[in-house]
């Protein structure tokens, strides 16, 4: 991939817009050192890496709005960025941009049992908001496998979803409200604690847009008390065309399993070697069903389930 040419008259202002941009964000808030900027060369897609112009590290929303509204005013390029885990690309910089660096912004700000939701600044981690709130029994569905290192304010821009998404949603149905900055400075909030906030519901178009709308300052995430019980079934196959064929008609029969996931056997055997986690290696196909819900309800699926898998061609 051939990245675009930077503008030669950026570059040329480098010092001139650090200096102007540590005027709203002091201390070390710009870093310009080449070998401190290798750090936010590339985001999980290391395939493809370029520093950017400097990093800018805001502490809060005020700092932020000023500094979109500067660059906006002199023709400067900003990349958001999280935590750096995205293997799309997505805060990949260019030459004559400034990445803004959104980790300094971490606090869980409010948690509101009662209506069952917190509000949380975008660089605090996905694991991080089920911990918050882990000891009175509730966590955060949404589980992308980065989860201990990425940030909720990245699970927006990619509507990051997880194993569970299948029954409990991506984060677009689970996010209820969030604050941002456009462009231009302007600060702007949609939706909120409540499922009747007034105005229009913009969160769908935000959400997985990547940071090219504006840059999420706060985020209102929907928690859930946790499962009474959760049990899971490692079901092996011959082949991965009745893996899928299991698949197609636990969903057909209705059952909604809080996490679904299939592994071919080059899969199989590299998590196997990687993990020692007991997988059989005699089977083409892997499918781990879990199901999750009040005693009863569970025992009563895992004998459905194994039913299916049985008349699907499981062998294990």
């Amino acid at each position: 991939m051939k990245m675009p040419d930077p503008d030669p008259s950026i570059l040329a202002r480098r010092e001139e817009i650090a200096g102007n941009l540590r005027k709203i964000v002091p201390g070390e808030g710009v870093i310009l050192s080449s070998q401190e900027l290798r750090v936010y060369e590339s985001d999980g897609l290391t395939a493809y890496r370029q520093p950017p112009l400097m990093a800018v590290l805001p502490e809060n929303t005020e700092q932020v709005s000023q500094v979109l509204r500067y660059c906006h005013e002199e023709g400067v390029k900003v990349v958001p960025r999280g935590s750096g885990t995205s293997l799309s690309g997505g805060a990949l910089p260019v030459a004559d941009a400034i990445l803004l660096c959104m980790g300094k912004f971490n606090q869980v700000l409010e948690i509101d049992y009662d209506n069952r939701c917190t509000v949380v600044q975008p660089g605090v981690t996905n694991l991080g908001i089920t911990k918050s709130v882990e000891g009175e029994g509730f966590y955060y569905a949404p589980d992308p496998s980065s989860q201990i290192a990425c940030s909720i304010g990245g699970n927006v821009a990619e509507n990051a979803g997880g194993v569970h998404c299948l029954k409990y949603g991506l984060t677009t149905n689970n996010l209820l409200g969030i604050e941002m900055v456009l462009i231009d400075g302007t600060i702007l909030r949609f939706g909120g604690k409540h499922l009747d906030s007034a105005g229009y519901d913009l969160l769908g178009l935000m959400t997985g847009s990547e940071g090219l709308l504006g840059v999420v300052t706060e985020v209102t995430v929907r928690i859930l008390p946790k499962p009474e019980t959760a049990r899971a079934l490692l079901l092996g196959f011959p082949t991965s065309e009745e893996g899928g064929d299991c698949v197609a008609a636990i969903i057909s029969d209705g059952i909604i399993p809080g996490g679904m996931e299939m592994m071919d056997k080059p899969a199989i055997q590299a998590a196997e070697a990687f993990v020692n986690a007991g997988y059989p290696l005699d089977v083409e196909a892997l499918l781990i069903v879990e199901l999750d819900g009040p005693q009863a309800e569970v025992d009563y699926l895992i004998d459905r389930v194994s039913d299916i898998a049985e008349k699907s061609g499981a062998v294990t």
